[in-house]
């Protein structure tokens, strides 16, 4: 696992799914429907999702499953659409049509796939892991399973196994966009910016394009310094889906390496709108933190101290644990000539970081 600090300037790697609907037809191809209703109408319910008629498909698979509660492909497909929606409500329905799935058929192996996938959205590693090698068992080298047990090892701190696991599933895969994702990752933990940009450009040159892809490689280009490509990848992120606050999280970080603080600020308020929550989840705790973060960055250059002040101690509220907050609070209260809360900050920063050695 990553730092609470690290956290701070680290790409911004979103937890919600990669596009739900992109392994429909690869679910549903090698499953010729059965010759009666029920059947017809689970096919109907894929061209459903295929095409984006969410409630649609919604309405189909529950059609069938009225009739028959036991229909496992139809528990799997209301789950994707459920996934498909786009809303943060709706994930724990997701959750539990997928392992209802599983339950009625163990060998349905893309109901394990994505109940795999919201493990790893939650931060449940070891638990995607063990649902990831489950079907890896049942079905060997299956290019998606290998691909995102790459990314759940690296999330547990193994960068070298998925870059073996996921140039393993570009191998057998013919359009792998999550394994060239997940392996440019992997080479950014390594430390081998170029290898990573290089695996960057090869997923967003593909068809399916995520806003995670140019998100990510905004944070690349902010690393190198590079402003107006950096905004340029979060304008297209934000195009996809201007719902994802992770997104203006890094234009708001690469308008305050500018110096652009107005800018910053009113990205900013456009990452969370008056009213929008937030899963509770270690993740989204950080994501809030870090946003409360670059208001306070805002804040500061602006020489607006109580209002900064007021962010960094938000972000702390979030995630007590990270030390560079404690580190900028100090510097604040020295600027205010308030000593004592200087010096109080500094020792929990002190005490932070060599607890983290």
């Amino acid at each position: 696992m990553r730092s609470a600090e690290s956290l701070i300037d680290s790409p911004a790697v979103p937890r919600l799914l990669i596009a739900a609907v992109l392994l429909v037809s690869v679910v549903m191809g090698a499953q010729t429907p059965r010759a009666d209703p029920q059947g017809t109408q689970l096919a109907a319910a894929t061209e459903h999702l295929q095409k984006g008629r969410v409630a649609e498909a919604i309405k189909a698979c529950k059609g069938v499953l009225a009739a028959n509660p036991r229909s496992a492909q139809a528990h799997m497909l209301l789950g994707l659409a459920y996934l498909a929606q786009g809303s943060f409500e709706m994930i724990a329905a997701a959750k539990a049509e997928f392992q209802q799935a599983i339950d009625l058929d163990p060998e349905l192996l893309w109901a394990r796939f994505y109940l795999a996938r919201l493990y790893l959205d939650q931060g449940l590693n070891e638990k995607a892991q063990e649902q990831l090698e489950r079907g890896l068992k049942q079905v060997p080298d299956v290019p998606d399973f290998l691909s995102l047990l790459g990314e759940v090892r690296r999330e547990l701190g193994d960068p070298g196994a998925s870059v073996e696991l996921n140039r393993k599933a570009i191998e057998g895969g013919v359009a792998m966009t999550p394994a060239h994702y997940f392996l440019a990752l992997a080479y950014l933990d390594l430390k081998q910016e170029q290898a990573a940009m290089a695996e960057f450009e090869r997923a967003i040159r593909s068809s399916h394009a995520t806003p995670e892809l140019y998100n990510s490689m905004a944070s690349l280009y902010l690393r190198k310094q590079q402003f107006d490509d950096a905004e340029e990848a979060c304008r297209r992120a934000i195009a996809l889906d201007r719902s994802r606050p992770d997104t203006y999280l890094t234009l708001a970080r690469v308008y305050n390496a500018q110096h652009a603080s107005d800018k910053a600020l009113e990205t900013l308020r456009a990452a969370l709108p008056a009213g929008k929550e937030f899963p509770a989840t270690e993740y989204y705790q950080g994501l809030q933190a870090d946003l409360a973060v670059e208001r306070g960055v805002a804040y500061t250059a602006k020489k607006m101290y109580a209002p900064a002040i007021e962010e960094y101690a938000r972000a702390l509220g979030f995630d007590p644990r990270r030390a560079v907050i404690h580190r900028r609070l100090a510097e604040l209260y020295r600027q205010k000539g308030d000593l004592a809360g200087a010096a109080l900050h500094t020792k929990e920063a002190d005490n932070l970081e060599k607890g983290q050695r």
